[in-house]
């Protein structure tokens, strides 16, 4: 699945007619580049979750052939990505486990490899993580298992493993399996993912840690951003 809802507010003016998934950087659209990459890996049925100029998104799909089957999963208000998961649920229950990723990054990383690891662990989830600078960030024990939570910016933690840990930024790009939305009851219609992984792992569920800090990636959430892949894809 990728996540293409937003309004891409940081990157305006850019988005103020246009949604940021479409925005281009090195010939091609970021949903695009994400698109390719993810057939690349081997993915054959693609759910794209749109909002913000959702019919352009769908316009856009509908316009090339990128050899793989799409849905498309609107939501009439935005959801947050673990209502927008829980959204288009329908379309993974029969899975093992399914890739998510975000459709406002660019990223070398090795799907397949990460989808092995997820494989190789059994756990309820595998979450793409490297040691950046932000604001919020992910806990993992000594065994790389989600252990907690912490913003930095507002001083809130949540944490259950006092053995130590490393904080590590979460990626956009996990492999899940379907047992996660047993963990989504109750939650109502809008809500993010972080919150639900981290019951979960408090509930003897194993989220595991995918480091791939040797992997070029990058977050474009705003015009400087955009402007660094630009140059990089030149290069």
């Amino acid at each position: 699945m990728l996540f293409a809802a937003g309004r891409g507010t940081r990157l305006a003016p850019l988005t103020d007619r246009h949604p940021k998934c479409l925005v281009t950087a090195g010939n091609k659209s970021l949903l695009e580049h994400n698109i390719i990459k993810l057939k690349a890996a081997g993915v054959e049925n693609l759910v794209i979750n749109v909002h913000h100029f959702a019919e352009q998104v769908k316009d856009f799909v509908l316009s090339k052939d990128f050899g793989l089957e799409i849905h498309i999963s609107e939501e009439h208000d935005l959801l947050g990505q673990g209502g927008g998961l829980l959204h288009a649920s329908g379309h993974f229950k029969d899975e093992e486990a399914f890739l998510v990723c975000n459709s406002d990054i660019y990223s070398e990383l090795d799907l397949n490899a990460l989808n092995s690891a997820h494989n190789a662990s059994g756990g309820l989830a595998t979450l793409a993580v490297a040691n950046r600078e932000t604001s919020r960030y992910l806990r993992f024990d000594q065994n790389n298992n989600l252990c907690g939570w912490e913003n930095r910016t507002s001083g809130d933690t949540v944490s259950w493993d006092s053995r130590g840990f490393e904080s590590l930024a979460f990626n956009g790009v996990q492999v899940v399996s379907p047992r996660i939305f047993d963990y989504m009851v109750g939650l109502g219609e809008s809500f993010s993912t972080i919150p639900v992984y981290l019951h979960a792992a408090q509930s003897h569920e194993q989220i595991k840690a995918f480091p791939m800090d040797q992997s070029y990636w990058i977050d474009i959430g705003t015009v400087e951003k955009l402007e660094a892949l630009r140059q990089y894809l030149q290069e």
